[in-house]
């Protein structure tokens, strides 16, 4: 991808407005995404349930499966890998996943292109 075409980093909101296992939805140059603040680091998502249909995911459950830190779908509990997307109870299905970042004290996320 050339420089041009690199898409931005987006401020979103300073990093104290968000919750530790709690998700919240922001709209990042027209797309929904859904941010999340962890003991591990912060992680950006698509907001859309890939298998449900809807704009839910900010709703999701923070959890962890052993050592992997998961997102569960609020409306159908299927489970995601936060850190590549992958769904680990339905194969061949994934969530995209955005980068994120906090830059003095203020949460950008840069959407990342279909994969």
């Amino acid at each position: 991808m050339s420089r041009a075409t690199t898409p931005a980093w987006t401020p979103v909101c300073p990093l104290d407005r968000l919750d530790e296992d709690r998700g919240v939805a922001a709209l990042v140059d027209g797309v929904q995404v859904a941010l999340f603040r962890t003991a591990d680091g912060l992680f950006a998502v698509d907001n859309l349930d890939p298998v449900g249909d809807a704009y839910v995911m900010s709703r999701g459950l923070v959890g962890s499966r052993g050592e992997v830190r998961t997102l569960a779908s609020p409306l159908h509990k299927q489970v995601y890998d936060l850190t590549t997307g992958r769904c680990l109870d339905v194969a061949g299905v994934t969530l995209r996943r955005h980068r994120v970042r906090c830059r003095d004290g203020l949460v950008e996320v840069r959407l990342r292109q279909e994969e």
